[in-house]
Order: structure tokens, then sequence, then C-alpha cells
């Protein structure tokens, strides 16, 4: 009892920003780091939940419930649908998987759309009809069952790149790890079944950085500024100790970066409505980077 009347007295002004009366707070479009999905849970005095679907889904496929307070989870199917996993052997995913079944999220039901428009190639390829009737979608999300019934999203299949080693690497992941520095405003992981080690393009905090530039005598304009190697230098310095603070693997770690002086908008083409990375626009806009990186001319 004294536990929430704390918590109800140190949080009670951020509560009362949302009116005071909120009950319940849901989050979709992108998945809440568990970090901040535990920070909304506690200072926002109500439990925070998280929604799964898409647009091919007509909207939500799952839901938690009010009164789950674990984090990084997505909940269990709405009852408009069913959802299943499917191995994906290529990423080392199976429905065999311990201790918990891992695969790509497969949804159906009612609420599954017909396919894309005037696309039958796109629609073979990722919609399906059982024996039953029933539609199919794959998602191309990889995603592990709990016990309870609860998903969790763990991967995407085109965010996995095999590196020249035979290591996979998840590019979303690396990228989770490492958008909460403070030198960080953005980031996109990049790398080549061809290469050893993962290189990344970033768009500094234009106000840290330049800050960080006077302290190290740096001088020029903030394009001057990004183009200069010491302040690459600064910024793999802290994705390095950012990444051994979320316990990344070596392989796992860029090694080299490009600063972008412009911040990636919907109106740049290289970031969605929803500000989500479309990666081969970036790969595309960053080519000439990307060789110098490599070793490239």
């Amino acid at each position: 009892m004294m536990h929430h009347f704390v918590i109800w007295i140190l949080f009670k002004k951020v509560k009362a920003l949302l009116g005071g009366n909120v009950r319940m707070m849901l989050s979709g479009g992108a998945p809440l780091s568990p970090q901040t999905h535990r920070f909304m849970n506690v200072c926002f005095c109500c439990p925070v939940g998280q929604g799964y679907g898409l647009t091919e889904s007509c909207g939500a496929g799952t839901v938690t419930e009010v009164t789950d307070y674990t984090t990084g989870r997505v909940g269990a199917p709405l009852i408009c649908c069913e959802i299943k996993l499917k191995d994906w052997q290529e990423g080392g995913y199976t429905i065999h998987d311990k201790p918990n079944p891992r695969g790509e999220i497969v949804i159906g039901g009612q609420n599954i759309s017909m396919g894309y428009f005037k696309n039958e190639e796109k629609t073979a390829e990722d919609y399906s009809v059982d024996e039953n009737g029933q539609r199919w979608f794959c998602t191309g999300d990889i995603g592990e069952f709990h016990p309870d019934g609860c998903l969790q999203i763990i991967d995407r299949k085109k965010d996995l790149v095999k590196l020249q080693a035979g290591e996979y690497v998840s590019l979303g992941k690396v990228e989770a790890a490492l958008k909460n520095c403070p030198l960080i405003d953005n980031i996109c992981a990049f790398a080549k079944s061809d290469q050893s080690y993962v290189i990344s393009f970033v768009v500094p905090n234009q106000k840290r950085l330049t800050l960080l530039a006077q302290q190290k005598g740096v001088e020029g304009t903030w394009v001057d500024i990004c183009n200069n190697p010491a302040m690459e230098a600064e910024i793999l310095k802290e994705i390095r100790e950012a990444a051994n603070a979320m316990k990344l693997e070596r392989f796992e770690i860029p090694i080299k970066v490009c600063l972008s002086p412009e911040p990636w908008t919907p109106e740049t083409g290289l970031v969605t409505d929803a500000f989500k990375l479309k990666r081969k626009e970036l790969k595309n806009h960053y080519l000439k980077d990307i060789e110098r990186m490599y070793g490239g001319k």
C-alpha cells in the first residue's frame, strides 16, 4: 500500500499532464523498448499495453491485457483471428525451439485482406488459403509464443543479414539497441553478405554533437562537423559503449559510420510516414559511402 502511495505522490504531476483520468494506454506502429515501456508504466500510473497488426490484417491482431504489466510483448491474439508460427530454417527459428516456439508469424481469419491491388505475384507470395477456406497472411515478422499465449516480436526476415563468416545479424536489433544514444537521433545499420562487419548511417543530434565539436576544437558548419573524422570517431565510441551495455555480440557492432547532416523525413523518401526506415532507399542514397566504408574507391 505504501508503495502505491509513494508512486502516486511522485508521479501525480506527470499523470495530470494527460488529464489525470487515463486508465490505460496502448502503443502500436512500432515496438517499445522494455526500458521505455517500464518507464511509461511507472510515470503515467496506469497500464501501458502494446498491440501488433498490419494493414494486411486490417489492424490489430494482438493486444495486451489491461492486467499485463510485462514488457517487450504484444499480447494474445484477438478473437477475430488466429496466429501460428512457421519454421524459418534459414534464420534458425523453428517451432521446436526451447524454451519457447519461434518462427515467422502467420495471421489467418476473416480480417485478412484479399491481397495487394493489381499485384498478383506479391499476393501469391504472401497470401494462402487452406483446405477450410481460411485466408492466411505471412507477415515476414519473427515471433515467439510464451506459455501464457502472449506473442513477442523478436526479429524480421528482411532485417536479417548473413555475414561472410556465417553469423546472422539482425539489423533491427542493432538499431533498437543504439538509437537511444544521446548523440544519435536516428540510425540505420547495414551489412553485406560478402563482408565480415556491419556499418551504419547516423543522423546525429545537432545540439549535442555541435557542443562536443566545440569541446574537441572542431570548427566549421554543421556539414563540416558531420564530415569530420574526429566526430565520426566520437559517434563510434558512443556506439561501442551502448552496444556493450546492451550486450550485443562483437560481430553485431558497427565498426564504421557515416554521419548525415540532413534528418530523415518522409519528404526525403528515406523513411515512411510512420518514420520507419526504407532500407532500399537508404542503401541507394548512401551507395558511395557504402563503397567507401567497405574499402572501395
